[in-house]
């Protein structure tokens, strides 16, 4: 199978780019209201000194694992160099699946293919593992899921923008065909 390179960006290329990093955008903001409403309701409970250094701990190393190394270091950058791969090769399939082609859940190594498939397996787990945790401690971990997502749907942004409207964007989109940096 050989892939059809374009020079320049076509129409239904930037569309899928666009609906690529959309769909993305609105998946995680769609977890963080869920989950903020979690986290406002543990305000109601009583909060004693380990809850506040519980929720305080929590955010601040959820904001670096998931925020900067997850998100900004990781997943926002290779979303956005996917979303600019459809931008220059759009295929029906891509344009039509974007979000999750930006995603790596089909054509991309099998090395990403077995990282993407993984990890979304372990955060299904904790999803179901966290809805039998009660409250406050149940909100105190979903505050900081809340920064985590919200530090990567930032920095999602950022580098969408930055990769979908300059002229070269250094980060491998991962696919099986082309390793090489647009």
């Amino acid at each position: 199978m050989t892939e059809q390179l374009f020079e320049q960006p076509t129409m239904f290329g930037r569309l899928g780019a666009i609906w690529g990093v959309a769909g993305v955008c609105l998946s995680l903001g769609a977890a963080v209201y869920r989950l903020m409403l979690i986290s406002i309701d543990s305000f109601s409970y009583d909060f004693q000194w380990y809850h506040w250094v519980a929720l305080l701990s929590n955010i601040f190393f959820m904001a670096y694992t998931e925020g900067y190394k997850g998100f900004q270091r990781g997943f926002s950058p290779r979303v956005a160099a996917r979303a600019r791969y459809i931008q220059y090769n759009p295929r029906f399939i891509y344009v039509i699946a974007a979000p999750l082609f930006c995603m790596s859940y089909f054509f991309a190594t099998r090395k990403r293919l077995i990282v993407t498939y993984t990890v979304t397996i372990v955060v299904i787990l904790l999803v179901n593992i966290f809805h039998y945790i009660p409250q406050p401690w149940r909100g105190i971990l979903d505050a900081g899921v809340v920064v985590g997502l919200t530090w990567g749907v930032a920095s999602l942004i950022w580098f969408s923008f930055e990769a979908l409207s300059s002229g070269e964007f250094t980060v491998l989109a991962e696919t099986p065909v082309s390793d090489t940096r647009d």
